[in-house]
């Protein structure tokens, strides 16, 4: 397993934890990224900082350090 943050352009993977209990990870998973879910990295602005990420049908742009909180598994795509 791996965190979202090192994936590169182009690679799928499936979501498997969103770390933590605070407002950040909740609202994480209220914007569908949960267990199971599975997402393409789209995009990575010049600076490295936001990614785009197309999870169930729609983009979403996310900083690295939210990024770095979501498990993901790559090998199950």
């Amino acid at each position: 397993m791996s965190r979202l943050s090192e994936l590169r352009i182009g690679k799928s993977a499936a979501v498997k934890e969103v770390e933590g209990l605070d407002e950040i990870s909740i609202r994480l998973m209220e914007m569908g990224l949960i267990p199971g879910t599975q997402l393409t990295v789209v995009g990575v602005a010049p600076l490295g900082d936001p990614l785009e990420v197309e999870v169930r049908g729609y983009r979403l742009s996310l900083r690295r350090t939210e990024a770095a909180r979501i498990q993901v598994d790559a090998s199950e795509c």
